[in-house]
């Protein structure tokens, strides 16, 4: 059953939890409270009884669950991070979408620790930020209908403890921090965009197309205003 739930579409991120490790009830405790039917589901998990002899979908839901509350708990044991440090090595978690980040690793969270809150989420240890997974691909290569990647999976079953303790367990893959100067910078004609010009026009809903006003013709002192303050800005840094 963990080999077919881990070989699910979109479940690229979970690693296969030890048995002994379900077994050990000092392991799950608390967990009762969690899922309903939670005997039979741990049955499901260990293949105690097989799908065959179940067909109740939300029996297979409640073990999904508890399996991913098991696997929120493994992953910070020394053999689960051992598991996750493999799957990262191969990148198996996706990289970075930041293209400054040179296609950085990135590892799963959850951004609550809590059940049906919130799904899970990738970070990136490079810009320290938080993404959401790639979209599922189907094998027709059109995207999946869960609304997104990683939609399907909750953020519990990783929770907000494992990218950081990963980090301080195996300091050495902790990268190099962007540099300061690797920030996007906008430009218009070769021209930084100077801040004042997004503050034009009061904030109101046409306040973009104000440079374009006069008649429909480029004009006006606010297209003027803005033409003087790329230039400025340009000048001063010595042509950006």
């Amino acid at each position: 059953w963990i080999q077919w739930f881990c070989g699910l579409k979109g479940h690229e991120m979970f690693c296969q939890v030890e048995r002994a490790y379900i077994e050990d009830g000092f392991n799950l405790y608390g967990l009762r409270a969690c899922v309903s039917n939670f005997s039979d589901c741990l049955d499901l998990i260990l293949d105690r009884i097989g799908p065959e002899d179940s067909d109740d979908s939300h029996l297979t839901q409640s073990a999904c669950t508890l399996y991913g509350l098991i696997h929120a708990r493994y992953i910070v044991t020394t053999h689960g991070l051992d598991s996750m440090y493999n799957k990262y090595a191969a990148k198996e978690f996706g990289t970075c979408p930041l293209v400054q980040c040179n296609g950085q690793p990135v590892l799963p969270v959850g951004l609550r620790d809590e059940i049906g809150v919130d799904t899970a989420k990738i970070f990136c240890p490079k810009c320290k930020s938080v993404y959401q997974p790639p979209p599922i691909r189907s094998r027709n290569g059109h995207h999946s209908s869960n609304g997104g990647g990683g939609s399907a999976v909750d953020g519990a079953s990783f929770g907000t403890t494992f990218p950081h303790l990963f980090l301080m367990t195996f300091n050495n893959l902790v990268p190099d921090p962007l540099p300061p100067n690797s920030a996007y910078i906008p430009r218009v004609f070769g021209f930084r965009v100077h801040q004042s010009a997004h503050r034009q026009g009061g904030g109101g809903g046409s306040s973009g197309y104000s440079a374009l006003s006069n008649n429909g013709r480029r004009g006006g002192a606010s297209y003027a205003q803005r033409m003087a303050n790329m230039t400025s800005t340009r000048g001063a840094g010595g042509g950006g």
